[in-house]
């Protein structure tokens, strides 16, 4: 193809809202996840603040082979979770909770789109740039720790990818984690530039704390960005361990 004609086909791509890309980890968030899953011989992976399983989807579907234990606190959306992993034997999924830094109870907050719930309750920057993220009610759900879960469910000793998802709650599932994180080679963390969540810390004090874990920032990836204008409020990022030559 011609670079006139690939030109003029973006130009029509974007006037409807769409933007192609080739499926490589230069221009793909997709494809540069599973390269680091591949050159880390990732092979299992816990999905803390799993909703209805997007992130399980995505893994299988791009051709993840590992083990994948998923966590989810909100009875409807795990309902719906449950009901995509019954086809995919490698998929399991916990009993519903949340995951911070000790077992008990925890108030949950429930967002209106779901996927922006937290134990943390919102604030107006983020209700401003996605109005779908205000709370509608509050939930009691119990709480469980990552290392609690990683020896009820009997997981490898090393090889594992922590993915935390939890709406500005990482730092608190952190804290659950200690006794386990040897057995996290990455281990993925969505980072607010500014407070979308009362009382979360932000993207460098969380980068400062894995570095203190022996983690390195492998990428960065825009998650939310406010759609008028332009600002990135938050980014997945994903850390390595760094392990001895």
């Amino acid at each position: 193809m011609s670079p006139q004609l690939k030109s003029l086909g973006k130009k029509l791509l974007r006037r409807v809202g769409v933007e192609a890309h080739s499926y490589i980890p230069g221009s793909s968030r997709e494809a540069q996840l599973q390269a680091a899953l591949k050159h880390f011989r990732i092979g299992f992976v816990i999905d803390v603040g799993a909703n209805e399983g997007q992130f399980g989807l995505e893994l299988i579907d791009s051709g993840f082979g590992g083990q994948i234990l998923s966590v989810e606190p909100l009875p409807m959306a795990h309902r719906q979770l449950m009901q995509r992993a019954q086809q995919h034997p490698q998929w399991r999924i916990a009993a519903p909770c949340a995951l911070g830094a000790e077992a008990g109870t925890v108030e949950f907050h429930v967002a209106a789109n779901s996927v922006s719930s937290s134990v943390l309750p919102v604030t107006g920057s983020s209700v401003d740039a996605a109005p779908g993220s205000r709370h509608v009610e509050k939930l009691s759900v119990a709480q469980s720790t990552v290392d609690i879960l990683v020896q009820q469910h009997e997981l490898p000793r090393h090889g594992g990818l922590l993915k935390i998802d939890t709406q500005g709650y990482e730092w608190a599932v952190l804290d659950g984690a200690e006794a386990s994180l040897d057995r996290f080679d990455l281990v993925m963390l969505e980072l607010s530039l500014t407070e979308l969540y009362v009382g979360q810390h932000l993207w460098l004090d969380v980068i400062h704390r894995m570095e203190r874990l022996g983690f390195a920032t492998w990428l960065l990836q825009p998650e939310f960005v406010d759609p008028t204008s332009g600002r990135t409020l938050q980014v997945n990022g994903l850390f390595a361990r760094h392990r001895p030559n």
